[in-house]
């Protein structure tokens, strides 16, 4: 592992408050992200994955109603303590987002190219032509015909298109970290597998860092090179991907995994996972 890692994040605490009391969602995590490396973080609905990713350029809510504490350090710099005005350079600039559902991302009233375009400008001041970048990225990312799809409206493109167009977005400000928060959950199968060999391309061309939330173990294999396993609010599991996935240590990590169909199994139900039988 590298002397300096890209992200590196320790002792992690996240907890919301409210009338009823204190919800600790995420209890104390440490892991690190090395440039050009995909790290996937898994696990149920709930487990703190999605506040974590969040939590990484400082998206949560301000106290009193979240309270985050630990360290985020990315390349020496410690985003917890950064006022707001820097977090607008860190936002997409060097951390970007593609969110799990691109129709509620992507704001109905303005073309897919202008959104796009508001991105780069606001990032990137130093882009001359902005509308010829724009549609350099729609084409980067596989869309057809890019200088009419820069006019097109979100309503107007397939769920496919419209999260290719969020990955446009997140890409045109050529970010150090992408953290793409179930990025395929609202596509079907097919399509799920295109967008997910797009980032795995765009990543290699770009040399950039990938942060995969994901609750499915079956798209992490071979494309994750290493994991994390969150389970309320813990890591309860972390290494190789594929060692993770040959080897499981933790009873949680192995059902979930026993979770996956597969094809051939002949099994009437999946399984169900136990969870009075895992420590808290």
């Amino acid at each position: 592992m590298p002397d300096n890692p890209l992200l590196e994040v320790k002792n992690l605490k996240i907890a919301f408050e409210s009338r009823a009391g204190t919800n600790e969602a995420v209890k104390g995590i440490d892991f690190t992200l090395n440039a050009g490396e995909t790290l996937a973080v898994v696990g149920e609905s709930g487990s703190g994955k999605s506040v974590t990713a969040l939590s990484l350029s400082k998206l949560l809510p301000a106290p009193p109603a979240c309270n985050v504490s630990g360290s985020i350090q990315l390349e020496g710099k410690d985003i917890l303590s950064l006022p707001e005005k820097e977090l607008l350079s860190v936002r997409g600039k060097e951390i970007a987002y593609i969110f799990q559902e691109p129709s509620t991302s992507l704001n109905p009233f303005f073309s897919v190219g202008y959104q796009i375009a508001e991105a780069i400008k606001l990032h990137r001041p130093e882009v001359k032509d902005v509308k010829a970048e724009v549609i350099n990225a729609l084409d980067l990312v596989g869309i057809r015909m890019p200088e009419k799809r820069y006019k097109d409206y979100p309503h107007q493109l397939s769920g496919g298109m419209q999260q290719r167009v969020m990955i446009a977005m997140g890409l045109s400000c050529h970010p150090k970290v992408l953290v793409a928060d179930e990025p395929t959950t609202a596509l079907d199968v097919t399509i799920q597998a295109q967008i997910m060999d797009l980032m795995q391309d765009l990543k290699e061309k770009l040399n950039m860092s990938i942060i995969l939330i994901t609750h499915n173990f079956g798209i992490v294999d071979g494309f994750a090179d290493k994991l994390i396993v969150m389970y309320r609010g813990k890591i309860v599991e972390a290494g190789e991907t594929t060692q993770v996935l040959s080897n499981p240590q933790h009873p949680y990590t192995r059902a979930l995994i026993a979770c996956i169909p597969k094809l051939g199994g002949n099994r009437e139900r999946l399984e169900t996972i136990d969870h009075s039988k895992l420590a808290g």
